[in-house]
């Protein structure tokens, strides 16, 4: 399937301008093709602070219901790039020592947690505190989410107190009863079906690293699992090539596989082959074989993985363009070597970083900033 070509950034209000800037690293980078220069930021959304500060450009169209981020292809192209641009700008601006950009004040988050987790819970509540607002950690035990109290009553009392739910758990059914009767945004933290944060950071970092996003050639080895899904929906939106190298029987979801297809945008490959289909990749990527609630799938996993583990042989397979990528955590010398993941073409922790740089992009735009 033909990839479709880059498109002409649609330039919005407030919108950084589209200018020949080659990378990051000279004060700008490029989003959908097209270079984006840093600039000063100030704040656009109604917030309490008196404070002047920074300009961050403004959302993408007006809904009088709550706007929640539940999976990457509920928002069209324009605006995911849209995201990715701010990400930037808020990025160059916290990295810069600049405080003052505090449209979060006043405000507070819920987080509800039934997976734990290291990066979620530092990325968003680290960058809800930095942007001005309260994140409030609600862990396994504090709510017991469907058992202890139905979802639907915790998605209205949380609506009540709080101006933005982040959820991660292990139910995607959960997720969206959250969403239908939470009268604020819900963002997903991640789910068994999908994580579409990590995949936001991801795109940011690539956009940092190659240049671009758009015509990329992503090659995912391990598990056809929820990170997977997330990549194949952004497909859906943006064009790209995304290859899925995985052992027979573990394949990606067959319905999410056939909407990334259908869409006709990115080229999609499902593969068995991982030594093949690494060739030519701007991106190698990898996750733990085994994830939260598998460990007892542990000793199969890895008699069923041999062959798919990231090592130099693969890497270089891959040819000396490519970086490598984890979301983490990561199981060092199982799914990728040590070697791998402290080599020059490792992006890893960038990568986590970027996990709060995108979430808070996420964050303005659901709640009108």
């Amino acid at each position: 399937m033909a990839m479709a070509s880059g498109m002409e950034l649609v330039k919005a209000p407030g919108m950084i301008g589209a200018q020949s800037v080659d990378h990051l690293r000279a004060g700008s980078t490029s989003v959908g093709g097209k270079s984006c220069a840093r600039r000063r930021l100030s704040v656009v959304c109604s917030s309490s602070s008196p404070t002047v500060a920074p300009r961050v450009s403004s959302p993408i169209g007006g809904r009088s219901k709550p706007l929640h981020f539940l999976h990457i292809d509920d928002f069209d192209k324009k605006e995911i790039l849209h995201l990715l641009e701010r990400a930037v700008e808020v990025k160059a601006l916290l990295k810069s020592g600049d405080r003052s950009f505090r449209p979060f004040n006043g405000k507070s988050m819920a987080m509800i947690f039934t997976k734990p987790s290291m990066r979620t819970r530092v990325s968003f509540e680290t960058g809800f505190f930095l942007l001005g607002g309260h994140a409030i950690y609600l862990g396994p035990s504090d709510i017991q989410i469907g058992k202890r109290e139905e979802t639907r009553d915790v998605a209205r009392v949380l609506s009540g107190y709080n101006d933005v739910i982040m959820a991660r758990l292990f139910a995607h059914q959960d997720l969206l009863d959250l969403a239908k009767y939470a009268s604020i945004p819900v963002i997903n933290g991640l789910t068994d079906y999908n994580h579409p944060c990590q995949i936001m950071a991801d795109a940011l970092t690539i956009i940092e690293h190659v240049g671009r996003i758009e015509g990329v050639k992503v090659v995912y080895v391990g598990d056809g699992n929820n990170i997977v899904h997330s990549w194949l929906r952004l497909a859906a939106v943006v064009p790209f090539h995304f290859v899925c190298a995985c052992p027979r029987g573990f394949e990606p979801d067959k319905e999410t596989v056939n909407r990334a297809t259908a869409a006709g945008l990115s080229k999609i490959e499902i593969t068995n082959d991982p030594l093949e289909a690494v060739k030519g990749a701007h991106v190698v990527y990898s996750d733990v074989w085994a994830s939260m609630g598998q460990k007892d799938q542990t000793a199969a996993r890895l008699e069923r993985f041999q062959g798919f583990q990231v090592n130099e042989k693969l890497m270089e397979a891959a040819g000396s363009q490519a970086y490598f990528m984890h979301c983490l955590p990561a199981e060092r010398d199982v799914e990728v070597t040590d070697a791998v993941i402290e080599s020059p073409n490792s992006i890893v922790f960038t990568q986590a970083e970027n996990r709060m740089h995108a979430q808070n992009a996420i964050m303005l735009h659901v709640l009108g900033c």
